[in-house]
């Protein structure tokens, strides 16, 4: 036995007891704690020490009773307390032995960047959260899905990635976001301090996961979540009519599928002369390069990629957001394995998940760790992908628990069991993903509701240390993707974790440091009716949520037309405790928060209501919802 072995033996019933108890005053008190990675890290010690102790009682009060039907001459009772205290005992000399996962991931130090922060804000990461943007209330069942107009609103994702390219770029309006997103690009790739020109190509790559057949999805197609159609609607509609960009020089869709006719009917009426991928009625066929354009890294595969990437000038990746069975996370850089898909050696993905920390996909991980080839890193430095991207965006507006699954409603907050109605925006591949992956790996922990824990496997990150800084690559790698001698930069973009799951803060947040930085914005205005296709017709309060609640619940409301508003909150006796709202709006959809405050100090536990009045053409109209706040 190694020395260090025997020392902690010997010392664990001290390191045990310490962090039972300093596990217990830190989340005794505030609960959220025990997300932070340390009260991670001090849990399984906590709870190894509880199961010794348990077991050390339990082996001595069988011994005890062994030594008392011993001499009562009760050998038969005996022998079966003996085997208690055994088995007793033998768990709890065994509990000092630290449970290893080795299929589960470790979190390197918090706010530890490595790499350079790429952007006009190196390493900035613009999160837009609007709760109103979808219908909370979808079943996702037959003629009422995810993907539906009644159920994302149009006009509300519009206003997200307005509000995201603002933010990334700290300009005032979009045409001077656009123009500043592509003169930062082109300055970086020795183009000029010039911004988009006429002419050029830009190729919109989303992620479809079905559709592979035909132009029109199946009802189980309907249910599972890919890049929405509003969020395709949305970026063509920036580039067409802010950016000025022609219609036949964009290309939109995943090479590997079919652009389904829920899409082409969505996007094709107000552009009718995009390329829209997939095979008859209208659509764009792939035409595969003319050269096979990726080399692996570690010179197991080359493959062609479509004709029109390598013709486009600029490149923007909008993937949906969830976990993989066999990657752990499935963000911009997975979001390539469409690209290949068609001109894969089986028109299968299968040949490039070797690189995968899961390979199989069975949640045995045979490929996890660190320092090994990823196929991922290729993907962000390669000239026609990674290289050619102006703007990763992230659909999050619904996110799903694998590949193919259907909405996943986000338990961690500020989610609180809700549709994420998020969108993620960044020029830095590797910050964008970093932040994904600390949203995924808190949500999917090990036991969660899901029942998948995939972005917990060990070495899903291991592309992100690669992609900021190449010390990380692999022994005897040198990332190389277009097989052309020509090694990737030392470093891509900048990569670290968050400091807790609670905070969400790196280091320019904190002010520590030159990493990430995550811009948070949340939309609680309205949405714009005037934009709306799907403009309320009717009065409704919905329903709360979560409900019931702690500390802070989402209220939405439909108004059909202009009112004034009056949104309270009120206790059982009829009292008004807080006013929300208090203002002439605008018809649309409103989401507002109330924190389960009264007047600046927390609310006790128990019933409330709240109370929207509207006065306007109609008349007063008025609606109540119950409210339950648990502490």
């Amino acid at each position: 036995m190694k020395l260090k072995q025997i020392l902690y033996k010997v010392l664990f019933p001290l390191i045990g007891f310490g962090a039972l108890i300093w596990f217990l005053i830190r989340v005794i008190p505030k609960p959220s704690r025990a997300a932070y990675p340390c009260m991670r890290a001090a849990y399984p010690m906590a709870s190894a020490f509880v199961v010794y102790l348990l077991g050390l009682a339990a082996s001595a009060f069988a011994m005890g009773k062994v030594r008392e039907h011993w001499k009562n001459s009760r050998y038969w009772v005996m022998s079966g307390f003996l085997i208690v205290a055994l088995i007793t005992g033998f768990f709890a000399f065994q509990a000092d032995q630290p449970t290893v996962y080795a299929n589960v991931s470790h979190l390197d130090t918090a706010n530890a960047p490595i790499g350079v922060g790429k952007g006009i804000f190196p390493g900035r990461v613009v999160w837009v959260h609007n709760p109103a943007a979808v219908n909370q209330a979808c079943t996702n069942t037959t003629n009422n899905y995810w993907l539906q107009d009644n159920n994302t609103y149009q006009s509300a994702v519009n206003d997200m990635v307005s509000n995201a390219i603002r933010s990334l770029t700290g300009k005032g309006s979009d045409a001077e976001s656009w123009d500043a997103i592509f003169r930062y690009y082109n300055q970086t790739h020795s183009r000029g301090n010039v911004g988009y020109t006429a002419g050029e190509k830009i190729v919109i790559k989303l992620n479809f996961n079905t559709g592979a057949s035909g132009n029109s999805y199946t009802r189980a197609d309907l249910r599972t979540v890919d890049t929405s159609p509003q969020m395709a609607y949305a970026i063509l509609n920036q580039l067409v009519n802010v950016v000025g960009v022609a219609q036949e020089n964009i290309s939109i869709g995943d090479p590997g599928r079919n652009f389904d006719d829920v899409y082409w009917n969505k996007c094709h009426p107000d552009f009718p002369n995009v390329h829209y991928w997939g095979n008859g009625n209208g659509r764009t066929p792939i035409v595969k390069s003319a050269n096979p354009e990726l080399m692996t890294s570690d010179g197991q595969l080359q493959n062609y990629i479509p004709a029109c990437y390598v013709e486009a000038a600029y490149l923007i990746n909008i993937p949906v957001f969830k976990q993989h069975h066999r990657a752990g996370i499935s963000l911009s850089s997975k979001n390539h394995f469409g690209t290949l898909l068609r001109f894969s050696s089986d028109g299968t993905a299968f040949p490039y998940h070797y690189s995968l920390p899961c390979t199989q996909g069975d949640g045995t991980v045979d490929n996890g760790g660190y320092g090994k080839y990823r196929i991922f890193v290729d993907f962000i430095g390669h000239k026609d992908l990674g290289g050619k991207t102006i703007l990763y965006l992230f659909d999050a507006l619904w996110s799903s628990t694998n590949y193919g699954d259907p909405p996943w409603k986000w338990r961690m907050a500020p989610f609180n069991n809700t549709y994420p109605a998020s969108i993620f925006a960044s020029q830095d591949p590797v910050a964008i993903e970093s932040v994904g992956y600390d949203f995924l790996h808190a949500e999917f922990y090990s036991g969660n509701p899901s029942g998948n824990a995939f972005p917990q496997y060990l070495g899903v990150d291991d592309f992100l240390r690669q992609a900021a800084d190449s010390v990380n690559w692999p022994k005897g790698i040198k990332y190389n993707p277009e097989g052309n001698g020509v090694y990737l930069p030392r470093s891509m973009g900048v990569h670290e974790h968050w400091n807790n799951s609670t905070d969400q803060k790196y280091t320019r947040d904190l002010g520590t440091g030159t990493g990430i930085e995550l811009v948070k914005i949340n939309n609680t205005t309205s949405v714009d009716g005037s934009l709306s296709k799907t403009q309320p017709t009717e009065f409704i309060l919905e329903p709360n949520y979560p409900n019931p609640f702690n500390p802070s619940t989402t209220i939405i409301y439909n108004l059909p037309q202009s009112a004034h508003v009056d949104l309270s909150i009120y206790n059982v006796q009829g009292q008004c405790i807080q006013r929300l709202v208090d203002a002439y709006q605008t018809a649309g959809v409103y989401s507002v928060q109330w924190n389960g405050q009264f007047k600046g100090t927390a609310a006790a536990s128990g019933v409330y209501f709240a109370r929207l009045n509207a006065e306007g053409s109609q008349g007063v109209q008025s609606q109540v919802q119950r409210m339950l706040l648990l502490k």
